[in-house]
């Protein structure tokens, strides 16, 4: 991978919002704009990205920008998948939103599943080596 993802933000309507999707953060905030890095991933591995906004309004007469949903491609031109925001893009009218350069995501521990639980009231009983049950 190397380079920008490529979004798409909705409305509640899942209509596309007109938008400037600027690389990094330029003109809104400062701390994301690391250039990209090439690099692969392989089976298994994630990529990650930040996306960032402030709700700022340029002109008093327009009216805010609220976005509910996001699509997110690896790159321009490529299959876009859907992902929740986790709450409203409140994006003032500035129309613009930032976008960090993808980055290889760190590591994860798979979960382990929960060992079974005892039913109530009944001892519970660890085996070693030398038990007998």
């Amino acid at each position: 991978m190397n380079g920008y993802p490529a979004l798409t933000v909705l409305d509640e309507q899942r209509q596309q919002i007109p938008l400037a999707v600027v690389p990094g953060a330029t003109g809104i905030t400062s701390g994301y704009d690391a250039p990209p890095r090439p690099f692969t991933l392989r089976p298994g591995d994630r990529a990650t990205a930040s996306v960032l906004w402030r709700n700022t309004f340029t002109d008093s007469t327009a009216a805010p920008t609220n976005g509910a949903y996001v699509e997110v491609a690896s790159a321009t031109g490529q299959a876009a998948q859907a992902v929740d925001p986790d709450g409203p893009i409140d994006l003032g009218n500035t129309g613009r939103i930032g976008v960090s350069a993808w980055k290889p995501a760190e590591p994860t521990t798979p979960a382990q599943p929960p060992a079974p639980s005892a039913p109530s009231g009944a001892p519970s009983v660890a085996a070693t080596p030398d038990s007998r049950l």
